[in-house]
């Protein structure tokens, strides 16, 4: 039996929000659904510059958790522009 997820501190303002390729009618598009926390882990090491150890304190979570967030939000975020899929940054959790 897996254990409980830990609780990850992460910005409530991205919750919800779509992006979409240009001229593609959203009815028309798939959706690739971004987890919030590996959106806010992608945030902190990729745009405000913090090593994994640092934003791991951040979100309260371990330097691996920040590393397989990374990893996981990177391949969700890549296949869907090359695929030309709708995203969709959302907590799964929905505290």
């Amino acid at each position: 039996m897996p254990r409980c997820p830990k609780h990850r501190c992460c910005r409530k303002d991205a919750d919800g929000i779509f992006y979409k390729p240009c001229g593609i009618p959203m009815h028309d598009l798939k959706t690739e659904t971004i987890p919030l926390d590996e959106f806010e882990a992608m945030r902190l090491c990729d745009l405000d510059g913090l090593d994994q150890t640092e934003a791991g304190t951040r979100m309260g979570i371990s330097r691996g958790t920040i590393q397989r967030l990374l990893t996981a939000g990177r391949k969700r975020l890549l296949e869907a522009i090359l695929e030309q899929k709708a995203i969709q940054i959302q907590n799964e959790l929905r505290d």
